[in-house]
């Protein structure tokens, strides 16, 4: 009679270490599922972002060309004794300078920033410990 009782408790004991593990699993999995949602997200609303950007980009740059060339003509009209050429330098030189500044910062900010969510990996990282070493 003692060893029915000791069998079952071991069962039991097994059933719910086993129960543990498959809930740990599930959870697991439901995890990487939240993250590559998130991630999938993330990727549509950047591709919504620069196509926008782009657009917005390619119509500003025809603009500032037309706005250079209207600059340089100008220069010229109120200083007709200057070369052509040297009209086109005094308005492309600050341009280039202005856009090799931008474009150094959008580069440091590109370095800084993070395409994974934090709080999505960090749970996982910490799942992934427990599921290791579930002590």
């Amino acid at each position: 009679m003692a060893l029915e009782h000791q069998t079952s408790t071991d069962s039991s004991v097994t059933q719910l270490v086993s129960g543990i593990v498959s809930d740990a699993q599930d959870l697991f999995k439901q995890q990487i599922t939240l993250l590559r949602h998130e991630v999938q997200e993330d990727v549509q609303n950047a591709k919504e972002a620069l196509a926008s950007l782009a657009g917005g980009l390619v119509i500003s740059l025809l603009g500032g060309i037309l706005l250079a060339l209207m600059l340089v003509e100008l220069l010229h009209w109120l200083l007709p004794n200057l070369p052509h050429w040297s009209c086109f330098a005094l308005v492309g030189i600050p341009i280039c300078a202005i856009g090799a500044i931008l474009a150094r910062e959008g580069y440091n900010k590109l370095k800084l920033s993070k395409l994974v969510p934090e709080q999505s990996a960090q749970a996982l990282k910490e799942n992934v410990r427990w599921l290791a070493n579930p002590k």
